[in-house]
């Protein structure tokens, strides 16, 4: 099993969003009843990421089974349903200040940059399959119907332990349940 702790994640560039984050904590405690709205998504933000992480084989094919075969950005989907969980969780002006800047910048910014390089990357390894793919699974707003392809290809797979251990997860997880931990322990403090 992989360390769920990514270097690439320590980086100096994140840092003024761990300060932002760490800021939010001490000022900001998060609302005690908003829980209840809140750690759903949070969960279900999380389960749509290891579900999709579970099937994802990056580099190896184009992956279209598991939440694939609903949706093209599985990870992304539920980075935005943990997200919003934990804004709808510090309520008030804190939550609509973090969703008025994590919306729009995911919507204008990250979101269309990667669908490009990202489709660009899929699209010259596996060419008509991907554009039939692309055409046919919308990307964040989840078909009901799973996709499948014409040609037989992709298969229904199974969600594997060491697909979700390989796209690191874990770590995911353990940031998420530890920002859970960290909002209720802050939460309760505050009713106290």
């Amino acid at each position: 099993m992989r360390n769920p702790i990514r270097a690439k994640n320590l980086n100096v560039r994140f840092l003024p969003l761990y300060i932002l984050g760490l800021a939010i904590l001490v000022w900001l405690p998060p609302r005690p009843g908003a829980s209840v709205v809140a750690v759903p998504l949070i969960v279900l933000g999380a389960a749509l990421r290891g579900w999709g992480a579970g099937h994802l084989v990056k580099n190896d094919d184009l992956t279209t089974t598991g939440p694939y075969g609903h949706l093209r950005h599985p990870l992304y989907l539920g980075t935005i349903l943990a997200g919003t969980g934990f804004a709808v969780w510090l309520g008030g002006w804190a939550a609509v200040a973090v969703l008025a800047l994590l919306w729009p910048w995911f919507a204008l910014h990250y979101f269309p940059r990667k669908e490009h390089s990202e489709g660009l990357r899929l699209e010259g390894a596996y060419g008509d399959r991907f554009r039939r793919y692309r055409e046919a699974v919308p990307a964040l707003w989840p078909r009901w119907r799973r996709w499948r392809a014409e040609d037989g290809a992709s298969p229904p797979a199974r969600w594997r332990f060491d697909r979700y251990d390989d796209n690191n997860e874990l770590g995911t997880l353990l940031a998420l349940s530890f920002g859970v931990l960290v909002f209720w322990l802050r939460a309760e403090v505050g009713r106290g």
